[in-house]
């Protein structure tokens, strides 16, 4: 049997093929929209993809479930439990509790663990060749390396109310019922890792064992007491923000992201070119420097979206593809470097990046508006905005300032006063770079803070020594 693991660090999230060496098939599980890696790894050991599957509707990226099924001709199978608000809307071979998926030796059995969703699946693993027990468990969103999925994400991103407390339940329901019927020694292999929004606490280790997480994670007490209640309110406190696109995420893979085939190259363009493209609002340049350089100076009317290691997260926080359809032109050193960063960009449904600059030398330059901490009580603003979570806000923040992360600031712009001038401000100056050009693209009048909230400590610090 193979099982490879394939991670996206930029939205810490974990796809898996499986494949039968025997046979000569494979099987993906939770694959993202760029699928070369997959087609790459079959061929390599001369296997065909013969199934696609996902353990959940997902909210934090966009399905390449029917992507890979388009490419390779594979079967889809999705989940045929949680109820009708919960069915997907395109064809596919649907599972139900206990269905069997059998690829040669190998027997893919699919539990339904709900509480992350109510239809959520996890993937028990047996290889025959070698023990008639299961020995691996594809967890999704359900258990995580010391976490669990969190059970809030409908009311945060599906437009649910208080399900969160019906999924605590479920997911205590669920461990009871399939987690500890499993035996130690099955190893865990989730859909997330440490920065997922999709839990609180997530470990960074790859994978880990029934008998481990039982006897060390948090929850492992509460299930030996039966203290339903105790769980419940452990798991639901202090879960994260989520994201805005999240909702958009929940809806598209519902029915079904785009499928969009093989790509074209990205074309490097010259800056007359740019200049005619955003000059009649069609085009928006990407600048995907570090924030330090954006905001010394960056092209009149940009975006500033880091990249590539962060541009999937980032650039969903600041571009809706539903409602803004001009062509996206990155700033790369080189096509593979501008194609590494679409790959990015088509796993959160944004695939109107078509074009390359490999300098802005030439563009329209703008220059941000900063203050410097020690100015900041001087200065004359409407209102000081603090861009980071809540959870970072609640721990400690400039007096005064008004919270809104960067996560929901494109879905709360109307929030936000338009006369008068926003102070922003983050932890260090990243999300600060994202958030301020997002600003300004809505017409605000915008003044970053230099160093943003460390920055500020420093300062207070220094002052009171």
């Amino acid at each position: 049997m193979l099982l490879e693991r394939f991670y996206d660090e930029d939205l810490a999230q974990a796809s898996y093929l499986i494949g039968c060496q025997v046979r000569g098939e494979a099987i993906v599980v939770d694959p993202r929209r760029d699928i070369a890696d997959y087609l790459t790894l079959a061929a390599k050991h001369s296997m065909r993809i013969v199934a696609v599957t996902e353990t959940h509707i997902h909210a934090d990226y966009l399905s390449g479930t029917r992507e890979l099924a388009a490419a390779t001709g594979a079967q889809i199978y999705v989940s045929a439990e949680g109820g009708d608000d919960w069915q997907y809307s395109f064809d596919a071979q649907r599972l139900k509790d206990r269905d069997i998926i059998e690829l040669g030796n190998i027997r893919i059995e699919a539990r339904h663990t709900p509480g992350h969703t109510p239809e959520h699946l996890s993937f028990l693993v047996t290889d025959g060749a070698f023990s008639d027990r299961p020995g691996y468990l594809l967890s999704g969103d359900f258990v995580f390396a010391g976490d669990l999925g969190r059970p809030d994400l409908l009311d945060e991103a599906a437009g649910g109310v208080d399900t969160r407390y019906v999924g605590a339940r479920q997911l205590f329901a669920s461990l009871k019922d399939v987690l500890l019927e499993l035996d130690d020694h099955v190893q865990i292999f989730p859909g997330h890792g440490s920065g997922s929004a999709c839990g609180k606490a997530l470990g960074a280790v790859p994978s880990s064992t029934v008998g481990y997480e039982r006897n060390n994670a948090w929850w492992g007490s509460y299930l030996r007491n039966d203290d339903i209640e105790g769980f419940s309110s452990e798991l639901l406190e202090g879960q994260p923000e989520a994201h805005a696109y999240f909702a958009r995420m929940k809806r598209q893979n519902r029915e079904g992201a785009q499928i969009l085939g093989p790509q074209p190259p990205m074309r490097e363009l010259t800056s007359s070119e740019v200049l005619e493209r955003t000059a009649r609002s069609a085009a928006v340049v990407i600048d995907t420097r570090e924030h330090q350089l954006v905001s010394r100076a960056t092209v009149s009317g940009a975006l500033a979206i880091p990249g590539p290691s962060r541009m999937a997260n980032f650039a969903a926080w600041a571009i809706d593809p539903e409602y803004d359809q001009r062509e996206l032109i990155v700033l790369a050193a080189d096509a593979p470097s501008a194609e590494e960063m679409r790959d990015h960009l088509i796993r959160v449904g944004i695939d109107t990046a078509t074009g390359f600059i490999t300098s802005l030398a030439q563009l329209p330059e703008y220059v941000p508006n900063t203050v410097r901490p020690a100015q900041l009580a001087e200065s004359q603003y409407s209102l000081l905005l603090d861009v980071r979570t809540k959870g970072e806000y609640a721990r400690g923040h400039i007096p005064g300032a008004r919270q809104l992360s960067a996560g929901r600031l494109l879905a709360q712009l109307s929030d936000l006063p338009r006369e008068g001038t926003i102070v922003t401000y983050c932890q260090s100056g990243m999300r600060n770079s994202v958030a301020s050009s997002v600003l300004r693209q809505a017409g605000y009048r915008v003044v970053q803070l230099d160093g943003s909230y460390a920055a500020w400590c420093r300062d207070n610090a220094t002052a009171k020594a």
